[in-house]
């Protein structure tokens, strides 16, 4: 069973720019990071396959947020710039046992963080 912890998370002004990390305890395929709104159901914000080459993001974030991992390190970083206040959200990071390529959906995914809050005021 493989571990998963997030951090980073805090509060930041409309523009400003979090750096959210997920360490592992041991080693993973493909990673995720999804996030939860106050309401609303838990979304897929982007991935990044086993061996980094390839990564993907959901049209609100592209451009803007940039995930990378380091896999001597069994880690993901994700880099958040131009944070807006529809940003808010609790962010889990999220790890395949087995799968390399990007995964987009909850069920693909069999490792979960507990999650960590990013807020972004107006």
């Amino acid at each position: 069973q493989v571990q998963l912890v997030e951090s980073g998370g805090g509060f930041v002004q409309t523009g400003g720019s979090l750096r959210l990390s997920c360490a592992a305890s041991g080693r993973t395929f493909a990673m995720g990071w999804f996030r939860r709104a106050p309401g609303k159901e838990r979304e897929f914000v982007g991935g990044i396959s086993w061996t980094g080459s390839s990564t993907y993001y959901v049209d609100s974030v592209k451009g803007r947020f940039t995930i990378s991992r380091d896999n001597a390190k069994n880690s993901m970083t994700l880099q958040m710039n131009s944070l807006k206040p529809e940003d808010t959200a609790v962010y889990y990071c999220a790890a395949a046992r087995a799968v390399g390529v990007i995964r987009r959906y909850e069920a693909d995914y069999d490792y979960w963080g507990q999650g960590t809050q990013v807020t972004v005021s107006s």
